[in-house]
């Protein structure tokens, strides 16, 4: 048996599968986030240890014997957040989360440095790992001067479950500290930043074995001593895996809280002005790109929050036909944008409302921001020398039909639906653990689903919405002047 750990913004999920990646079992436990200001994101680092001691306690509860045969563990998790810790291993603040904003004037002042550019082949966004130790350093000091340890989240979960200070190559890519074509800490960077490598975790490679599971929990969870824990992967990287993105061509759109699109690469493509990612993959000398949009089934969640009504019931609301696009325009930039615009000041708007401006006119104005925003990450893509003829789609917001017709007709390509099961980040993350573990070849244990069923664009309505899409592009500098 292989247990994933996938470390998400509103909960912990753990997932048993066994030997032929069936899946067994899954436990689930909730996470809060904290917003005490307008752009902060933070969440308490010993939230995720309670919340990943029930979702496990629940699979022990559930599926006991099938735990204790437990022979390797992965672990995900939401990229770029900063938790600190001192040399004690405590705490020193909540972790500041990836898509927390207060660091834009740190990361500006990064990026205009030539030197991140260069090293880590990506812009420097605000809510990457870096420019938010340079916020602390400037406005939190005395906690600055007690960091001992610099870790992203899942890897302070590594931390907890086996004592050791490591990461992975892809989550590490996401800190504006990695050299991403040559896979290791630039010393050059992080002197930028007042840290030096002894602040860093060590690298490995996502497959790789990284640590052995504590006795104690071990004994716990009924498990044997000696369960291997994998380097694991930051989050899209993980779903990449469970998804068998891993080759060059490959390619899925992600709904879930934020939205991304992410292809898979034999090779390092960065293109940093394009405001795509260019990272390191989770299994060795491969890399990704990905554009990033930072609200998706969260700009669904937000209009469900103002209307009363839950995000199914809305986007039941218009059906499973395609319709044309309406007059009303949605700008999905409630927490600023990444991709393209590399904006974390920008904030979202309806453009265009009028009396006749329904609950399902808005609803599907919201579907076809996002959709469109999806559009600007396949432009950003293509111009970073990445071709894409078709995606599958995975993520909460994948169970709308609706809302997959409008993604395929507003990219203009075929959108796979894959069969059922689960293949997002737990289960790549558990495939992951099943290779550290047994050593098998991560090619032949991370492969592509069946397809149940393929969304094609509707060829009737392809100008309506390239006539819409143009008309979204047009209003980001017009608001942005705002």
């Amino acid at each position: 048996m292989y247990l994933g750990l996938d470390l998400g913004t509103s909960g912990v999920k753990a997932m048993l599968i066994d030997g032929d990646q069936a899946v067994i079992g899954v436990g689930h436990a909730a996470l809060d986030v904290s917003r005490p200001h307008p752009g902060w994101s933070e969440q308490d680092p010993l939230d995720w240890i309670r919340a990943t001691r029930e979702a496990v306690g629940a699979l022990k509860a559930t599926h006991g014997a099938a735990l204790s045969a437990v022979k390797g563990i992965g672990l995900s998790g939401h990229m770029h957040g900063a938790t600190l810790i001192d040399a004690a291993d405590q705490v020193l603040r909540p972790c500041i989360l990836w898509n927390d904003t207060r660091s834009h004037v740190e990361a500006a002042a990064m990026d205009a440095d030539p030197r991140f550019r260069a090293i880590t082949g990506n812009i420097v966004f605000p809510g990457f790992t870096a420019p938010k130790l340079a916020w602390v350093a400037k406005n939190e000091p005395d906690v600055f001067a007690r960091v001992a340890k610099v870790l992203l989240p899942k890897d302070f979960l590594r931390l907890w479950l086996t004592g050791e200070y490591l990461s992975d190559m892809s989550d590490s890519a996401g800190t504006a500290w990695l050299d991403t074509g040559a896979r290791r800490w630039s010393a050059e960077l992080l002197e930028a930043t007042g840290l030096s490598e002894r602040q860093m975790p060590g690298l490995v490679e996502g497959a790789d074995p990284a640590g052995t599971l504590r006795d104690q929990l071990a004994a716990e969870w009924g498990m044997a001593s000696g369960v291997t824990v994998a380097g694991g992967a930051g989050d899209n990287a993980a779903s990449a895996c469970g998804m068998g993105t891993v080759a060059e061509g490959q390619a899925f759109v992600s709904l879930g809280t934020s939205g991304v699109l992410f292809a898979a690469n034999a090779s390092y493509l960065p293109k940093p002005e394009s405001a795509v990612h260019a990272f390191c993959h989770a299994l060795p000398n491969t890399w990704h790109q990905m554009g990033v949009i930072l609200s998706a089934t969260d700009a669904l969640n937000w209009l469900s929050g103002i209307t009363g009504k839950a995000a199914g019931e809305l986007t039941g609301e218009l059906g499973n036909d395609l319709k044309a696009p309406c007059s009303v325009t949605f700008l999905p930039y409630l927490s600023g944008e990444r991709t393209p615009h590399n904006d974390a000041k920008i904030r979202g708007a309806f453009i265009g409302l009028g009396h006749e401006s329904s609950r399902e006119v808005l609803t599907q104005t919201v579907l076809e921001g996002v959709s469109f925003a999806i559009r600007d990450n396949l432009e950003a893509l293509k111009s970073a020398g990445t071709h894409i003829s078709r995606v599958t789609a995975i993520g909460g917001g994948s169970r709308s039909r609706y809302w997959l017709a409008s993604i395929a007709t507003a990219l203009g390509l075929p959108v796979d639906i894959p069969a059922d099961g689960d293949f997002g980040a737990a289960f790549g993350a558990a495939r992951l653990g099943l290779i550290a573990a047994t050593g098998a070849d991560p090619l032949s244990v991370c492969t592509a689903p069946k397809t149940a069923e393929t969304i094609e664009p509707v060829a009737a309505l392809a100008g309506a919405y390239e006539e819409a899409y143009g008309r979204y592009r047009s209003l980001y500098p017009a608001i942005r002047g705002l």
